[in-house]
């Protein structure tokens, strides 16, 4: 059973124990009613095995057949030994009158265990990209991890930014591994010293792009995948991001970790740091010396940086969109936030309200464009992460640690004061209450009926 199948089993068995209705477990299964009907008559008749797809386990009606796969194979290895992939393919169609693609051919010569006939293509052509005209035209982020203390303490994660323009380094994050957190820490920084830049250049880390083949409904309508967290965030500062498809598309982020890995690892050691913390002191003075040493200045001497906005620290947070529950509280996996009442006391109900974590684990949960509600940071080390019902608590188990309760006071109560406990009243009714008595109803028969009617009757 595949990833996709394995969930319908369970909701398939809620189905039939009439714990959700048909159209909520199509509704989970991203299905239609109907075929979600189909899937429950599957599972009465067959069981679990009703449920995995019926074409499971046989072989494509488009398959070539072994005859004429062992066929290729003896031509590649006789008459047209010495062919490339397509070469051989054009051999095949016009001569053996065998219409197969070159890729199928390629296979069948992996398969075989024959070499190709040149190891790899001659690299192409590239040449270097000028530089922006203006500082925060275009930034570009990447993370490295390396062991920069050279086995004097853990390995960890630099994320950075670089400026296009003048090669100056922005901001450096230190994680311990390359997360959406160094992404936002980093961006954090540079929001608070620089401005909003026009343009981000990355790579295709998870964390920054969509990398899934899964559309929802919705973002079928839409034409477009709706972005990961942090390129949300991008579209509402106005920041245009761009996905590199190779290394040496962004080589200026590149060369800079080159030189980083060489100097700061050498400064680190003459410097006798050996603990995060201090490496996190030292960084602000580090890039104060490299950028006047490696910076360069820009084409243009009109900055592209935009003002930011005040409230950075509510911008820099994950976003879920939620629906308040009857007592009031909006919930994300591992925590819960308590809105208090609104105005004359009213409930907050039903209400949909969009859920922030931040940065620095506090919680916000707005209604509209305003804060109805806060939450202080959990008391564990906290990683800001995507909370998945069903990969959060696998991802980052630090984040759900249990929020102590205050400790109740206990009143100072001496023997001398403490007031006597009365006995609680009974609240069960007397043996002769009429509660305690049984009631009979009595049908009223056709000849009571005639009786009323007669005495009803005008003289």
């Amino acid at each position: 059973m595949s990833q996709k199948e394995a969930p319908r089993a369970g909701l398939v068995q809620s189905a039939q124990a009439g714990k959700l209705s048909n159209a909520e477990g199509a509704r989970a299964l991203g299905i239609s009613v109907r075929q979600f009907r189909r899937l429950r008559a599957a599972y009465r008749k067959e069981g679990a095995a009703g449920l995995v797809h019926g074409n499971r386990g046989q072989p494509s009606p488009r398959r070539t057949s072994a005859e004429k796969r062992e066929q290729v194979v003896a031509l590649m290895q006789g008459k047209y030994v010495g062919l490339n992939d397509c070469h051989l393919t054009e051999k095949l169609r016009k001569v053996e009158k065998l219409p197969l693609s070159r890729e199928l051919v390629r296979q069948l010569r992996l398969e075989a265990k024959l070499p190709a006939k040149r190891k790899r293509r001659a690299p192409e052509h590239r040449h270097r990209r000028e530089r922006s005209a203006r500082v925060g035209a275009m930034v570009l982020i990447d993370g490295s991890q390396h062991d920069w203390l050279e086995g004097r303490g853990p390995v960890f994660t630099l994320v950075g930014a670089i400026d296009d323009a003048s090669g100056q380094i922005l901001a450096l994050a230190v994680r311990d591994e390359e997360d959406m957190h160094g992404y936002m820490a980093m961006l954090g920084q540079i929001l608070r010293e620089r401005g909003i830049p026009l343009t981000l250049y990355g790579d295709r880390f998870g964390a920054l792009v969509r990398n899934d083949d899964h559309w929802s409904i919705e973002e079928q309508l839409a034409g477009s995948q709706r972005p990961t967290l942090f390129g949300q965030l991008l579209e509402e500062l106005g920041i245009t991001f761009i996905a590199a498809h190779s290394p040496q598309a962004k080589g200026r982020v590149e060369r800079m970790w080159n030189t980083l890995q060489d100097r700061l690892t050498s400064e680190l050691r003459v410097l006798g740091l050996a603990t995060l913390e201090e490496v996190v002191a030292y960084l602000p003075t580090y890039i104060a010396e490299h950028n006047a040493k490696f910076a360069v200045p820009a084409r243009e001497t009109q900055a592209a940086w935009r003002s930011a906005p005040r409230d950075i620290d509510q911008l820099l947070a994950c976003r879920y969109t939620r629906k308040v529950a009857r007592d009031n509280t909006a919930s994300i996996p591992g925590r819960w936030i308590q809105l208090p009442p609104r105005a004359h006391g009213s409930s907050w109900q039903g209400c949909t309200v969009e859920v922030r974590e931040c940065l620095d684990g506090s919680a916000l949960v707005l209604h509209g464009d305003k804060v109805v509600a806060r939450q202080g940071p959990l008391h564990a080390p906290f990683t800001l992460v995507h909370r998945d019902a069903r990969h959060a608590k696998k991802r980052c188990p630090e984040n759900f640690a249990p929020v102590p309760k205050p400790p109740a006071v206990a009143l100072a109560t001496t023997p001398s004061n403490r007031a006597p406990v009365r006995p609680r009243a009974s609240n069960k009714p007397a043996a002769g209450h009429p509660w305690r008595k049984g009631y009979k109803p009595v049908m009223e028969t056709h000849e009571d009926r005639a009786r009323d009617t007669t005495a009803l009757a005008p003289e």
